[in-house]
């Protein structure tokens, strides 16, 4: 049980660090440049593992099992997240037809 740390700290803090800011950017990119709800949808899921995977690297290397644990929990939460995200964007797509969020001001009226 305590050698997946020792594994974790082989590679620099400095590499999780920049992987994750990466990954972040680039969740952040797709949702400010894409218009498919599912794309969005995507990016963001993508910001949030992103985070996870910093909070992992911090948790191995100051042998602290509580960044692991919230972890799980962001997970948990994005499960749900994702259960009502994508059925609120099928009842969208039936309705319109689309799953373009520039579409969806006619949802103001």
């Amino acid at each position: 049980m305590n050698e997946i740390p020792e594994v974790i700290r082989t590679i620099p803090l400095n590499y999780y660090l920049y992987f994750s800011t990466a990954l972040f950017v680039i969740g952040i990119i797709g949702v400010l440049t894409r218009r498919n709800a599912i794309i969005i949808f995507m990016c963001i899921e993508l910001m949030l593992n992103s985070v996870n995977l910093l909070l992992t690297a911090f948790s191995a290397y100051r042998s602290d099992p509580n960044g692991q644990i919230f972890v799980f929990f962001i997970m948990a939460v994005a499960a749900a997240e994702v259960a009502v995200g994508l059925a609120i964007i099928v009842m969208i797509y039936r309705n319109l037809r689309s799953t373009d969020v520039n579409i969806l001001n006619r949802l103001k009226w």
